[in-house]
């Protein structure tokens, strides 16, 4: 007969902060790479960019319900943005905002990842599924390298508006049509434009670099960050033409879903997320792949 009796609230407060600090040792142990073994370097190409993303569309069609629930906060965050920027005065940041998305993107896919390496594996695939995963050694490596691409955008931000402080700026503008004006149309503004478009393009590339196999690579074996990310760097060393033609299909990709008022990333978000993972799966190669993954 089950014991209902109810226990000391010292004993039972204990044993609940052990268990805290028992899957907050696993997250933190998980960041380190206590798996050594790397899986082998493919070379891709186009065909490869073009097959994950028929797959990637395959996933969001086969999970589209779940999907769209998933991913529907992340265009109001970027309205939300950039309604703060025009409200605070903060207009010459908004497209560094928008451009800037990105740089996080591999973040706000990570439940995508996990939920086409359930459906690939033929596991349950919804989002509860997807989220109950990413804990212990999951999610510390995950947090981990999500920290590290947060760090990148805010120093971006910094840069964007250190590039205005300098040529535009500390002007204030009654709208976004003022700011346009003085952009479009003085040589102040273009060289915003200039500078603003290379510093940006270096930050991309470092995110491409770091994250283009990094993410889903932690979702599917226990790795930790050091090996997952110096197996995205080897990726992108072999394959530098498919890698750069990967980073501009996201890059378009998401600049077009952010057009209507941010409403497309409820579209562009799931298939690239999807696409991603099979284009991880197209890059590298395990010893035992074919096997279930480890967890």
């Amino acid at each position: 007969m089950p014991d209902k009796t109810i226990g000391n609230p010292v004993s039972w407060s204990a044993q609940r902060l052990a268990g805290m600090g028992r899957g907050l040792g696993s997250a933190v142990e998980g960041i380190g790479s206590h798996e050594m073994t790397r899986p082998q370097v493919n070379s891709i190409g186009t065909g490869d960019i073009r097959a994950a993303l028929r797959q990637g569309a395959r996933d969001f069609a086969a999970l589209r319900s779940d999907v769209i629930i998933g991913v529907a906060l992340y265009p109001v965050i970027g309205f939300v943005l950039a309604v703060w920027a025009f409200n605070a005065g903060q207009v010459h940041l908004l497209f560094p905002l928008v451009a800037g998305f990105p740089l996080v993107g591999p973040v706000a896919a990570v439940g995508l990842y996990e939920m086409s390496r359930r459906r690939e594996a033929g596991e349950p695939a919804d989002w509860g599924a997807a989220l109950a995963a990413l804990t212990g050694r999951v999610l510390g490596p995950v947090l981990a390298l999500s920290a590290l691409l947060a760090v990148i955008f805010v120093v971006w931000l910094y840069a964007a508006h250190a590039i205005w402080a300098a040529t535009l700026g500390p002007e204030s503008y009654g709208g976004l049509l003022d700011f346009l004006r003085a952009t479009l149309t003085t040589r102040d503004g273009w060289t915003m434009i200039l500078a603003g478009t290379g510093v940006g393009f270096v930050f991309a590339g470092v995110v491409l670099c770091l994250a283009l196999v990094s993410f889903p690579m932690l979702i599917d074996r226990p790795v930790g960050v050091p090996v997952a990310l110096a197996t995205s760097l080897a990726v992108v060393r072999r394959n530098p033409r498919a890698a750069a033609t990967w980073g501009l299909v996201v890059a378009v990709s998401l600049l077009l879903g952010m057009i209507p008022l941010f409403a497309g990333l409820i579209l562009v978000l799931p298939i690239l997320g999807h696409a991603t993972w099979h284009l991880y799966r197209r890059a590298v190669t395990w010893p035992d792949r074919g096997m279930a993954s480890e967890r």
